[in-house]
């Protein structure tokens, strides 16, 4: 059960940060609600895949460069999956560092 709240609270973070951001990141289209709820699904199923497949260390939502990284690739991605998002790469790395900066201090284990 602590892992699926965790990935329902990155979700909603998610979504949240993935709408603020897109209205003052350069290189991102402005979400609406529904966009940004998309995008925050085909997040967290990308990031729960790939935690299952290779480790919570190369997760989007894992600490250092490669979980960095691997967001901004997945966020960048995102936008073939959710109708209305345009993102450069610059946004995918401005959008995954905010994101990362979050998810830092939001609780998202069970303590």
């Amino acid at each position: 059960m602590g892992g699926w709240l965790r990935h329902i609270v990155r979700l909603v973070v998610s979504a949240l940060v993935l709408m603020v951001v897109s209205w003052v990141a350069p290189g991102f289209s402005s979400l609406g609600f529904v966009s940004a709820l998309i995008a925050a699904v085909v997040i967290t199923v990308a990031g729960y895949l790939i935690e299952a497949l290779l480790g919570e260390g190369v997760s989007p939502y894992g600490r250092g460069i490669v979980g960095f990284l691997v967001s901004a690739v997945v966020i960048y991605v995102a936008q073939f999956f959710t109708p209305g998002m345009e993102i450069s790469i610059l946004g995918a790395l401005i959008a995954a560092f905010v994101i990362g900066l979050i998810d830092m201090f939001v609780p998202t284990t069970l303590r």
